[in-house]
């Protein structure tokens, strides 16, 4: 099943999602609709809040990043088979330089900045046989695990951005909260 994407400005993005409970939910169904919902907008990752549920999940698969390389860009191997499920993450520790990299949100469709984060991440999560890992990741992998972790802390990538470039954002912001956007998917706008 294909959930429509919530969008900038709905409240259950801004939310601290809940700890999701053994047997509450099935998870693996959710996240086949959530890996499916992800593939269809063409996205690399994707939180519960952003499909409207206020919980402690998401989904990740960098390979599309490889696959979309152009001639002569270089292939990043953390990439390799990054296809994961996080319930109720935990990131215990962030590491290394912070470096920039474009980022862009499926929320928050047709705006992509530059974002500042370390280069290593080690991470605590559940999968969907509720067994737990504790995990280090670096490069991409970890930024795509902490984009979407700050979803389940009620944080947009936007929040990691200097006042000046917020301000030059806020009219093309508004116009996302209003439904004024063009996505090539179906969005959720909150009235």
């Amino acid at each position: 099943m294909i959930y429509p994407i919530v969008a900038y400005g709905d409240p259950v993005l801004r939310k601290e999602a809940k700890d999701i409970k053994q047997g509450e939910i099935d998870v693996k169904k959710l996240s086949e609709d959530m890996f499916e919902t992800m593939y269809s907008a063409s996205g690399v990752g994707l939180a519960a809040p952003q499909i409207g549920l206020n919980i402690r999940m998401f989904v990740v698969d960098g390979t599309p990043i490889n696959q979309n390389a152009e001639e002569g860009e270089e292939i990043d191997h953390s990439l390799t088979g990054f296809k994961k499920v996080f319930i109720n993450a935990e990131i215990l520790e962030e590491s290394g330089e912070e470096w920039a990299y474009e980022e862009g949100c499926l929320s928050i469709p047709g705006i992509r900045a530059d974002v500042y984060r370390p280069e290593t991440v080690k991470i605590k999560y559940l999968d969907t046989d509720w067994v737990e890992h504790t995990e280090e990741y670096s490069g991409i992998a970890a930024r795509i695990i902490q984009h979407e972790y700050d979803h389940i802390d009620g944080i947009l990538f936007t929040d990691h951005l200097t006042p000046l470039k917020k301000q030059m954002l806020k009219k093309k912001l508004n116009n996302i909260q209003k439904g004024i956007v063009d996505a090539e998917y179906k969005m959720k706008f909150y009235k």
